[in-house]
């Protein structure tokens, strides 16, 4: 039996048997929770040698502070704080905003890339592939930063804040809205559809991110197990699995969705293993393939970005060894470690509802590959355009990966088609909102 349920980057986990603590009686002149914080990271923190042997919580104004002060800057990107509703919700799509997200193409014009279906914009009918030309009554330029990134000024993720948007539709028309942000069920699942090409059958699914079904147990999402179901009574030779805004999510799913993908012949076989720091060993563990529904694919191809990040890296790297495994777009983010709360572990943090998700643990597939903390390289290296609906075979990285499932190869015209960003959707946030980056 598994002794831990995890989460890469954020994740959901059942209970460990151990106990709550109090922390020592702090001094007068020290804040407890941040002694909290500090004693917590010495005990679970991954990196935890590189830690200071002692901290003077008053020269921290925030919680937050004094977790960026002491977490391992060369490595970490990653760790943060948040509460436990939020922390909870997330995982299983429980969100509040407009419900969508944007990335610019090659001309450095901005689009929505995705609108979640129950979320204010959805409702109000925004679709993928129209353009954003001015947000609140300044146009798209006046957002760069002098580092050259963008800080779009849209508010916190509360309901009640309002918006307004100025769109270019693909049919050259303008119109401008008004949202405001509300509390909204989001879907993982954007789209998804069968293509024929040439003599293969192929399925195109496009995922975002990895939530589970709130209430179920064992944690799943039955969105995907809706998805595989579909794909499989459609009898697919090959199937493109579109990562590209997909930050991260529930382990637990992600492991559900690889036993659908992986063969019948290697269900049993080794998924991948994580280990924590040395005072933590004990607590190493590994997953091993169990095979769901009956797909039995040979080749998968995955259209990936530098906003394909966490529980996306880690079902890449958990196939690598058992199938052919080809990815189309741009290099992964690289975040081969991953978090889970520990506020249960500490009664002043729970008690205080600061709820603290470092770095705690690191995988690594049957073959030993970890530390892929630059990300994977894409195969063939093609850009983003999000003027596109879903499925349009205009879609550039769609395109390319029809190509190579047809021809084993891409043409230089898809090649020619790569740009990296100045900026991207997932560089706006941190912590909580970096695993699942929407508006």
């Amino acid at each position: 039996m598994k002794k831990l349920r995890w989460i890469i980057g954020l994740l959901v986990l059942g209970c460990w048997s151990c106990q709550t603590t109090d922390d020592p009686t702090p001094n007068s002149q020290s804040d407890p929770v941040k002694e909290a914080i500090f004693s917590t990271m010495q005990e679970w923190y991954f990196w935890n040698q590189e830690l200071p042997n002692q901290i003077n919580t008053t020269d921290y104004s925030s919680n937050e502070e004094l977790l960026d002060d002491i977490i391992f800057k060369p490595l970490d990107r990653f760790s943060y704080i948040t509460t436990q509703d939020a922390f909870q919700n997330a995982f299983v799509g429980r969100n509040a905003g407009h419900g969508f997200g944007f990335a610019f193409n090659s001309e450095e014009k901005l689009f929505l890339t995705f609108v979640f279906e129950e979320s204010p914009a959805g409702k109000d009918g925004w679709q993928r592939g129209w353009e954003i030309i001015e947000i609140n009554d300044k146009p798209i330029a006046e957002y760069q930063t002098s580092s050259g990134g963008y800080d779009f000024q849209l508010g916190p993720p509360e309901p009640g804040i309002s918006n307004t948007f100025t769109f270019r539709l693909p049919d050259g028309s303008t119109t401008s809205r008004t949202n405001s942000k509300a509390e909204y069920q989001s879907n993982s699942v954007l789209h998804q559809e069968v293509i024929e090409a040439g003599e293969k059958t192929v399925g195109y699914w496009v995922y975002q991110s990895f939530k589970a079904t709130a209430g179920l147990s064992p944690t799943r999402s039955e969105e995907v197990e809706a998805s595989m179901d579909f794909f499989t009574q459609e009898g697919i030779d090959e199937l493109i699995i579109d990562l590209r805004y997909n930050g991260g999510g529930s382990v637990a799913v992600a492991e559900q969705i690889l036993n659908y993908l992986i063969q019948p012949a290697n269900s049993g076989r080794l998924m991948y293993t994580n280990k924590l720091n040395e005072d933590k060993t004990s607590f190493n563990d590994s997953e091993n393939f169990s095979k769901l529904g009956s797909l039995n694919l040979n080749r998968l191809v995955f259209i990936t970005s530098r906003g394909s990040a966490s529980a996306s890296e880690l079902v890449i790297n958990s196939l690598n060894p058992y199938m052919d495994v080809v990815l189309i777009g741009d290099n992964t983010f690289g975040k081969p470690v991953g978090s889970f709360p520990l506020s249960r572990y500490n009664r002043t943090l729970a008690d205080n509802d600061v709820e603290l998700v470092p770095i705690t643990f690191a995988t690594a597939n049957a073959e030993g590959e970890a530390e892929y903390f630059e990300g994977f390289p894409a195969d063939f290296e093609v850009g983003d355009s999000p003027q596109f609906p879903w499925g349009d075979p205009q879609d550039f990285r769609l395109a390319a990966a029809l190509q190579f499932i047809q021809n084993g190869t891409i043409s230089g015209r898809m090649r020619s088609t790569f740009f990296q960003p100045k900026w991207e959707m997932i560089d706006a946030f941190k912590g909580l909102q970096q695993e699942f980056p929407s508006y």
